[in-house]
């Protein structure tokens, strides 16, 4: 599936993405280490779960339209990702606008949400993205 061109988004317009993924090699591999955490148990790295939420996302929206991504901001992981976590996406875009220095293109702001088995929030980032237009 193509991804979609930037006066394909909307504010507001939000994304359920199908695609899942589960977790299922620990990055953080001292088992002995972990049980002295209060988590018990090795934890998925924070950047391969960010990693991992973002590239869920790309089927839906932005497969072949992205020009480049400018940033991403207000990252958070409200909870931690274990080994057989399996991990879903939400999207919604936040905010478009035409590009001032191009006009073959426009930016989408998205915020993204990865959410594990359980529907808790694991993953929390906003994405600026300078998406092609629809060509003329």
């Amino acid at each position: 599936m193509a991804g979609l061109y930037f006066e394909e988004f909307a504010e507001g317009q939000v994304f359920e993405h199908a695609v899942t993924r589960t977790v299922t090699q620990p990055l953080h591999l001292d088992a002995e280490f972990a049980r002295t955490t209060e988590f018990g148990r090795p934890l998925v790295n924070s950047i391969f779960t960010l990693g991992l939420v973002i590239g869920l996302t790309v089927g839906d929206t932005t497969l072949g339209t992205t020009v480049a991504n400018l940033g991403m901001s207000d990252v958070r992981f409200p909870k931690p990702v274990f080994h057989g976590d399996t991990i879903r996406a939400k999207t919604t875009v936040v905010a478009t606008r035409r590009s001032k220095s191009r006009t073959d293109a426009g930016i989408v702001e998205f915020e993204h949400v990865g959410l594990n088995q359980r529907g808790e929030q694991v993953a929390i980032c906003r994405r600026a993205a300078l998406m092609k237009t629809k060509p003329t």
